[in-house]
């Protein structure tokens, strides 16, 4: 679009024959201007006549002939100039319309966007969901793991406390009848 470029059709010697031609109208004037009075007039010869009509017409063919140059040089620009616009004009839509897609694939790549994002949205509100409940199991299972811990250990201090209990007794009815247990020296053989 920034580019010119030129179209010239026309030689460059017929740019040049404007000037040619105001040269030509320049030398029939002075061929039209009347000579200075001559005391001694004579009539022209039948053959300069002849010349100067066939100076005259062959002059008419040249203007004619840089008139048709001058019209075809015209006629020319203006057909490079209509074709410049309408090239201009083109390739105007042809960005219009590149622009017009530019813009469709862009919306279309923002809705595909927006559509994966809120799946991913709904599966990590899903994944946050099950982990939240896994959460809840795991600690529901360790306060059950703690609660049957507690109940072991109470087992064992009852049982403990039992065992404390009967060995007060033992010990107390060994001490009534004096005897030593016999378990306790089990081991020196008695």
């Amino acid at each position: 679009m920034g580019e010119e470029v030129s179209y010239k059709t026309e030689p460059e010697s017929e740019l040049h024959s404007v000037p040619q031609e105001h040269n030509s109208s320049a030398q029939e004037k002075e061929l039209e201007k009347p000579e200075p009075p001559n005391d001694k007039v004579t009539p022209p010869s039948p053959v300069a006549a002849q010349e100067v009509a066939d100076h005259a017409s062959k002059k008419d063919t040249e203007e004619s002939v840089d008139k048709d140059a001058m019209l075809a040089k015209v006629l020319t620009e203006k057909r490079l100039a209509l074709i410049k616009a309408w090239e201009e004009s083109e390739k105007t839509k042809a960005e219009n319309r590149a622009y017009k897609k530019h813009s469709a694939v862009g919306l279309w790549e923002d809705s595909k966007k927006a559509s994966v994002e809120a799946q991913l949205k709904k599966i990590e509100e899903s994944m946050e969901k099950k982990k939240a409940e896994y959460v809840e199991k795991m600690k529901n299972k360790i306060a059950e793991i703690h609660r049957l811990a507690e109940e072991k250990k109470a087992i064992v201090e009852a049982q403990k406390r039992e065992e404390f209990i009967d060995l007060e007794e033992a010990a107390s009815k060994f001490r009534s009848r004096g005897d030593v247990p016999r378990k306790f020296f089990a081991c020196f053989g008695g």
